[in-house]
Formats: structure tokens, C-alpha cells, sequence
């Protein structure tokens, strides 16, 4: 006979109380669905759905998320470029480190005109001085032998010949003094020359104001020798001197741009161009530039006409060259104050001589005496008492 195995109480008391509690889940959940589910509740598919694995990725839409690929953007069109135009005009920019600076500025200032290509032949650290270090007079006439289109020539240099200059006959000291000046004029000669005989327009820019008087006086001195020795041999001379000073005519590292507003143009050492400082420098060289390549006429022919109109007194300009009208200067002559008196007596103007006639008395007794005219009957000035008839 089989015997029966009965629990205790305790063990009966808690499945009554787990039971319980598992017929009040299923009547929460009865109640709180819809009525149309709740009428079609089966616990057992509740236990299948809650122990059943998850399905496939892909499957069983609404269970589990399928997979959506990314989405593409179509492929923004990219803004047509114009072609680049091959430039046809070239000038080349020679000199020292300022001539460096104002290729910089020109390659900027012309940057509107694609045709126009600025062929970068400046060398830092040289200068007419030191021949042995580079000999500009040669690289003038290797850049003219070497076939290279060359429409303009600009030169800027000099801001590092403030120093003993050699020759084959020795070495001079002392930058300034008489023989130091023939040589340098005779190098500065020789570089025009070669550019004037190939009918090569050339540009000369002269030196800035520097920072310090004892440079500014030697630029001042070569700026002369490049005004009157250039302009001889047939080169332009552009003055930029007084566009980098002050009112007063002193340095000053700050003054306005291209715009008008007020910028640094002068770097730290006081020889140096800032960007926008290489932009102004740039746009007293960019007019003469645009007026030969706007010319229409063949390589050189209108910069060279321009030229030999403003040959100075005393060089022999072609017959067929324009006669230039001569130039107004900006102020008249200095008269001292202290000087001899040019009129007569020192009078400023010569009276007129006397005309007969009431007109004459009138203007005496009126301007000279002092007498009022008589008053005529009926007029505004009579103030007589019964009035005149």
C-alpha cells in the first residue's frame, strides 16, 4: 500500500499564498486589456509569449526591429569652375627683400587681371653694392638673354647698399662721397640701359622712409641717384617717399591702407612692409602696369612713347618722339621776406592816374575824403525839412 506524503502546514500556507497570487496577476491582466482581448485571454499563450526566444532579426514585424539601411543623400552638384587663364603678360619684379614684398603686393593688386603673370626674380639680402654676393648688372642682362616673355620690368632695391662699395680698383668706404656715388650711379646706369635697349619697359620704385634718420638720409641719397640716372637711360621713376610718412614727414609704422583705414604698414624693424603695407606699396607700381597693358599696342611700344616724352633736358629724344608740354610745378617759386622790395617804392600796386570829370570827383570825395555824396530831392538819403520839390 502505498503510502501518501502530506505537507505540513507552513508548506501548504505558502503555495495557497503563491497561488494566490498568481490568479490575481491573471485577473489584473484580464481587466486591464481591451475588451476584445480580454474576452480571447489564454494564460498559457501569455506564458509562451513571456518565456518564448526572441525572433530573428527581420522577423516577426513588430517584435523586433528590422533593419533598414542607411539613407543616402544624392550627390550635391559641385559649382562649375572656369578655367584658368594662362597668362600673357608678364612683368618681372626684381630687387632686394622690399622688391620680394612688392611682388607679393602686385601679384594681389592685379589679381583681377588673369592674364597678367609676376615673374618673382627678386633676391633677399642683395643689392647693387655686393656684386660678389649676386651681381644684379649680370642677372639684368641673363634675364634679358634668356628669352623670357618680359612686358614690364620693376626694380626695387637699395635697402642694402648702405655699405663700402668694391670695384677692380679698390674699395670705397664711405657710401655718399663723390666716387662712391659714380660707381653706384654707373651700376644703377648700366641695369636701365640694357632694359631701355631691348625696349623693355622698366619700372624704378624708389626706397621708403625708414625708421631710422641715419638710413632715411642714405635713401634719400640713393633715391636721388635712382631719380636721375634711371630717368636718363629711358626708366620710369615712381616716388613712394612721402605715402609712408606722417604729416610732418617723419616715419610712422601706421597710416592708411589701400581703403582708407588706418593699419600697421611698417613691420617691427622699420624696414620692412607689413601685407597691407606691401598692398599700398604695390599701388603706386599697378596703374603704370594697367596703362601699358590696356594700351593694345605691341610689347613696350606705349610705356617706351611715354618714356621719350618725358626725356629730361639735355638728352637727345628721337625725332619722331611726342613733345611732352612742360609740367606746372606743385608750388611756385620761395621768395624770402627779407628780400629787396620789387615794386617801386614798395608799393603793391601802382595807383591809377587821375581821370577828369564828376565820376572821378565823385570816387575822390566819396572813397578818399570821406564826404558823403549830396543828397538829390526825393531820394532815400534826403532827410531835409519841408522836402525839396
Amino acid at each position: 500500500m502505498a503510502r501518501l506524503t502530506y505537507l505540513s502546514a507552513p508548506g501548504r500556507a505558502t503555495i495557497g499564498r503563491f497561488l494566490a497570487v498568481l490568479s490575481a496577476a491573471f485577473l489584473i491582466l484580464a481587466v486591464g486589456l481591451p475588451p476584445a482581448q480580454a474576452q480571447g485571454f489564454n494564460p498559457l499563450n501569455w506564458f509562451q509569449q513571456i518565456f518564448q526566444p526572441p525572433p530573428a532579426p527581420g522577423y516577426g514585424y513588430g517584435q523586433w526591429p528590422r533593419y533598414r539601411p542607411p539613407k543616402t543623400h544624392p550627390p550635391v552638384e559641385k559649382a562649375e569652375t572656369k578655367p584658368a587663364v594662362p597668362p600673357t603678360f608678364f612683368v618681372a619684379v626684381m630687387g632686394d627683400s622690399l622688391g620680394q614684398l612688392l611682388a607679393q603686393g602686385l601679384a594681389e593688386s592685379l589679381s583681377d587681371r588673369p592674364e597678367v603673370g609676376i615673374l618673382h626674380d627678386a633676391r633677399e639680402d642683395s643689392g647693387l653694392v655686393r656684386d660678389d654676393f649676386y651681381d644684379w648688372t649680370k642677372a639684368a642682362h641673363d634675364l634679358i638673354a634668356s628669352g623670357q616673355k618680359i612686358n614690364v620690368a620693376v626694380m626695387l632695391v637699395g635697402s642694402n647698399d648702405h655699405q663700402p662699395l668694391r670695384d677692380t680698383d679698390g674699395t670705397y668706404q664711405d657710401p655718399g662721397s663723390p666716387k662712391w656715388n659714380d660707381l653706384y650711379a654707373a651700376r644703377v646706369g648700366a641695369i636701365s640701359a640694357m632694359f631701355h635697349d631691348a625696349k623693355i619697359p622698366l619700372l624704378w620704385v624708389g626706397l621708403p622712409i625708414m625708421k631710422s634718420d641715419r638710413l632715411s638720409s642714405e635713401m634719400v641719397a640713393l633715391n636721388d641717384i635712382y631719380r636721375e640716372t634711371a630717368s636718363k637711360n629711358g626708366a620710369i621713376y615712381i616716388d613712394i617717399w612721402d605715402a609712408f610718412g606722417d604729416d610732418k614727414g617723419q616715419f610712422s609704422p601706421y597710416g592708411p591702407d589701400v581703403n582708407g583705414q588706418v593699419v600697421r604698414l611698417r613691420s617691427l624693424d622699420g624696414v620692412h612692409f607689413t601685407r597691407a603695407g606691401a598692398l599700398k606699396l604695390a599701388s603706386f607700381v599697378a596703374p603704370d602696369i594697367r596703362q601699358i597693358l590696356d594700351s593694345g599696342t605691341p610689347q613696350g611700344d606705349a610705356a617706351l612713347a611715354k618714356i621719350e616724352t618725358t626725356t629730361p633736358a639735355g638728352i637727345n629724344a628721337p625725332a619722331n618722339a611726342a613733345v611732352a608740354p612742360p609740367v606746372k610745378p606743385p608750388i611756385g617759386p620761395v621768395l624770402p621776406l627779407t628780400g629787396p622790395a620789387l615794386a617801386p617804392g614798395g608799393q603793391l600796386a601802382t595807383p591809377a592816374t587821375a581821370e577828369a570829370g564828376a565820376a572821378q570827383n565823385l570816387i575822390e570825395q566819396t572813397f578818399a575824403a570821406g564826404k558823403p555824396p549830396e543828397a538829390k530831392p526825393g531820394r532815400a538819403d534826403d532827410f531835409s525839412w519841408p522836402p525839396k520839390q
